[in-house]
């Protein structure tokens, strides 16, 4: 398969990456920065350089042409302010869609956020995060064209992944390393019938080839 995943240098996606490498996939990673190009070959995948707060809709669906999959795991990062969380969080997410909607790529796969919500008013930053995440999340639920799965992890750690998760529409807060996040990835990938499911994940004791297969048949 050929994925394309935008924040191709995140700390969730370099691991995907390595995973879909290792399996023969072709995976592509949008980055912003050129710089960061290395780090995606040394994972195994292609790098492509697109800077999503500013690309247009055509732009992003020559990138994603050719795919049969996506993967949205960019985000402003923990550092950024109230505007980046809407230009990435929020509208890098809605122009991944629009493009993969343009493109005639149909599998889309979100990395959001636990607690995203898009009627959250507060107005800390990470309100507004979780606040852009819920539109995001919104905004590719209506999209009828695209076979959307949203993904929202609990707490990350960068703890070693155990392969055991708890996978469910609702498992209550909780940690999961970001290797367990990469691997449950690359199971919805492989699984269509997640299609229009929002899930969260977070540690547990299934294995997550049996947690995405016992959520697929649910």
């Amino acid at each position: 398969m050929r994925i394309v995943i935008a924040g191709g240098h995140g700390q969730i996606a370099l691991r995907l990456e390595r995973l879909l490498a290792a399996r023969g996939d072709e995976a592509v990673g949008v980055i912003r920065n050129p710089q960061q190009g290395e780090d995606l070959r040394e994972a195994g995948a292609e790098p492509v350089v697109l800077d999503l707060e500013s690309a247009s809709v055509e732009e992003t669906a020559e990138v994603l042409r050719g795919a049969d999959a996506v993967v949205f795991a960019a985000g402003a990062g923990p550092n950024s302010g109230s505007a980046r969380k809407d230009t990435v969080d929020r509208g890098a997410a809605v122009l991944f869609a629009d493009a993969a909607e343009r493109a005639g790529v149909r599998r889309y796969v979100v990395v959001s956020s636990m607690g995203a919500d898009p009627d959250n008013r507060g107005e800390e930053v990470f309100d507004i995060y979780q606040r852009a995440k819920g539109e995001a999340d919104a905004y590719v639920r209506s999209r009828r064209s695209l076979d959307w799965t949203i993904l929202r992890p609990g707490m990350l750690t960068n703890d070693a992944g155990t392969g055991q998760i708890q996978l469910a529409v609702s498992t209550g807060r909780g940690p999961v390393p970001r290797d367990d996040v990469a691997a449950v990835l690359v199971e919805l990938l492989d699984t269509p019938a997640t299609a229009g499911l929002t899930l969260e994940l977070i540690s547990g004791n299934k294995p997550v080839t049996v947690a995405v297969k016992d959520i697929a048949g649910n």
